[in-house]
């Protein structure tokens, strides 16, 4: 964790509790020269709906709200500053807080992004797409999203990886995933867990071939998951004891897995897709973070370009 030095924390004004803040400086406290840069995107469009202001007036009207939310940073920062901590506050003007984010990222060249999560409602994901999402595939830093609880001492982390794919770009990934999780849980003095799921048998095939054996195909398919999973620990020095494979989607199978090993965080990857594919096929942090009830941090693979950042150099 200790290359996590510039830390970008997104602020929601409308909680009451800033757990990103706080789970933020619980990181920075790892490492003496962090850096700690507080954003505050904020937007009201009826300041540009007011026709009976100038836009210069809409401008002193709008400068003055970010000097007011400003304010309210400094003071909410007061008992973090007075440690010693680095920290400065953002607050800027923008219709589409992820953008905003993202270009902050880009610029700052800050190494992770911490942000408070919660449970999106279909009606929310069918109309458009939430930040997180955006975040999720766009980022191209970690993300550490973050749910109401508190990192404990001795707690569980579960790494989830994808060992069965033999795509090179998803093995390092895996490499990256496992390596993070490892320094993670010697830092919070964690027990780790590295789990991998795999699909059930299709339907289909046990319908269409009454000769077909599902328990022997299902047991086959599983043991050759326990067996890539087992020498993926081993390359890490993980013991077996602290591997788990279950049968099942991994956006079904990881939250209930987290639940029955209490775990306080869980890591795992997220290739980005955008586009058309991830309105068709969607992506598992997606929907394993919506699920979840710890934090969950993110990563992208080796290489990872950030479709605003290309879109600037284009």
């Amino acid at each position: 964790m200790d290359k996590y030095r510039k830390i970008l924390v997104v602020i929601n004004p409308e909680l009451d509790q800033q757990v990103a803040l706080e789970r933020a400086v619980r990181v920075a406290r790892l490492e003496k020269e962090a850096e700690l840069t507080l954003l505050l995107p904020i937007y009201d469009f009826s300041y540009e709906m007011t026709s009976m202001l100038s836009a210069d007036e809409r401008k002193e009207m709008q400068e003055g709200v970010i000097a007011q939310r400003s304010d309210w940073l400094d003071k909410l920062l007061e008992p973090y500053r007075a440690e010693g901590l680095n920290i400065a506050v953002k607050v800027v003007w923008h219709s589409r807080p992820f953008e905003s984010i993202l270009q902050e990222v880009l610029t700052g060249a800050h190494d992770l992004v911490v942000k408070a999560t919660h449970r999106h409602s279909f009606l929310q994901t069918f109309i458009f797409t939430p930040t997180d999402w955006h975040l999720l595939r766009k980022c191209p830093c970690p993300i550490l999203l973050v749910k109401e609880g508190q990192w404990v001492r001795g707690g569980n982390i579960i790494a989830a990886i994808n060992c069965s794919s033999d795509d090179q770009d998803q093995q390092k990934l895996n490499n990256r995933i496992t390596a993070e999780a490892l320094e993670v849980a010697e830092l919070l003095d964690a027990s780790l867990y590295l789990v991998n799921t795999y699909p059930g048998t299709p339907v289909n095939i046990a319908i269409e071939l009454p000769e077909f054996d599902p328990k022997a195909y299902n047991d086959a398919i599983r043991q050759h998951h326990e067996k890539l999973l087992r020498q993926h620990a081993e390359r890490y020095g993980i013991n077996e004891a602290w591997t788990r494979v279950e049968e099942g989607l991994p956006e079904e199978v990881l939250p209930e897995m987290a639940n029955r090993l209490d775990a306080t965080l869980m890591i795992m990857g997220c290739v980005g897709r955008t586009g058309l594919s991830a309105a068709l096929l969607g992506n598992t942090a997606e929907q394993v973070v919506d699920q979840l009830d710890c934090d969950m941090l993110i990563l992208k693979p080796e290489g990872y370009v950030c479709p605003v950042d290309a879109r600037r150099k284009g």
